[in-house]
């Protein structure tokens, strides 16, 4: 494990000049309606092209489970993520990676939840979804925005006003009741590492979700003066010593939050915001109102985040320090758009290396037989 974790290292240094190896193409089209955009810079109309990923299957150590398993299977890791057209991109090059460093990728469920009206349709995201991974075990769910979209108030940037990324509060209800536990990951992430590793991570006193803490990050800065001045309000931190963590990435145990209905303790809060003004960041600071504090603490490796630069001008950031199983490009600027704009920031070329869309810029991951560490 120690070698492979080096070498994953070494590679993420190696790739960032060096790349792209080709494999066979499928092409999805699709004609979006008149005064859409498709997000890949084709304007009004335009293909959605990506190519096929390489197939990788299950070592000899994996747990056996039927080509057509129930996802009620006990030997699924569940991921959940966001599907959109704006993100798309960055959700088929997520799934790959993930695919790619995992030792038992059969054995991972996706779930995948798709916006009430989003342009692309549920069932264009199966086809291309389908076409880039044909032996992928997944399902897609559609997100009722009217679930949320009362509760939203203006943000720092509007893309943390999309409903969508609201989603993670509803978790609990959207996904099959057999589903108890469940990795959450943003789309715009890359693993590489083998993501059971994160899978078994432990909850341990009863704590609902695990998450990478950063503890050093200035805590006061994510509510507004307005919530910090109100004793009633502030006094929900007095008995914990709250840290800030990234929802990007949640390792959650449904069962704990569907029986203690932490999705109602949020939608409080973002009550709350409507009357107040407590916070300035979208669907994050309600998530720490009730659960700062009381995360189990995940090594920092899986949320290498803020490569996105900051909310405002989303510019080059470089790793932190130590050793890396998940990269995150939080904040305003993501890989693709800033490869596509020919001016990207070096640790770019590593997401690059998962990118499977191929409407101008070829790319994808190398054609191995079997799933592995890097």
């Amino acid at each position: 494990m120690g070698f492979r974790r080096h070498s994953v290292e070494l590679l993420l240094v190696l790739w960032v000049v060096l790349w792209p190896v080709c494999i066979g193409i499928r092409s999805i089209e699709t004609r979006l309606p008149v005064g859409e955009g498709d997000g890949f810079g084709f304007g009004v109309y335009g293909p959605l092209q990506f190519v096929e990923a390489a197939q990788y299957r299950n070592g000899k150590e994996c747990p056996v489970n039927k080509r057509f398993a129930s996802l009620c299977d006990p030997s699924f890791v569940h991921i959940a993520m966001t599907l959109d057209l704006e993100y798309l991109r960055g959700s088929i090059a997520a799934v790959n990676s993930i695919n790619h460093h995992a030792s038992c990728p059969d054995n991972i469920f996706f779930h995948f939840i798709a916006a009430e009206f989003d342009p692309a349709n549920p069932r264009l995201l199966n086809q291309i979804v389908r076409s880039s991974f044909p032996s992928l075990k997944f399902k897609i769910y559609i997100f009722r925005e009217d679930k949320v979209i009362n509760l939203i108030s203006s943000s720092i940037r509007e893309a943390l006003e999309n409903p969508l990324n609201f989603a993670r509060i509803y978790l609990g209800d959207i996904l099959d009741s057999c589903v108890d536990r469940v990795i959450y990951l943003d789309s715009d992430i890359l693993v590489v590492d083998d993501i059971r590793v994160l899978w078994n991570t432990k909850l341990t006193n009863s704590r609902v979700i695990g998450a990478p803490e950063y503890c050093h990050a200035n805590f006061t800065y994510y509510f507004t003066p307005a919530f910090w001045s109100d004793p009633v309000l502030a006094r929900v931190f007095k008995s914990r010593n709250p840290c800030y963590f990234n929802t990007g990435v949640m390792v959650m145990d449904l069962e704990r939050w569907r029986e203690g209905n932490y999705k109602k303790m949020i939608e409080n809060w973002m009550e709350v915001q409507k009357k107040r003004r407590i916070y300035e960041l979208g669907s994050l600071p309600p998530f720490l109102l009730v659960f700062a504090g009381n995360v189990e603490p995940i090594h920092h490796r899986w949320n290498q985040h803020g490569l996105g630069g900051d909310n405002v001008k989303g510019s080059c950031r470089p790793l932190h320090a130590g050793p890396v199983s998940l990269l995150h490009w939080s904040g305003k600027g993501k890989p693709w758009s800033r490869l596509d704009s020919g001016n990207p920031c070096p640790i770019d070329g590593v997401w690059s290396s998962f990118d499977l869309f191929n409407g101008r810029s070829p790319a994808a991951a190398p054609s191995m037989g079997y799933s592995s560490f890097l």
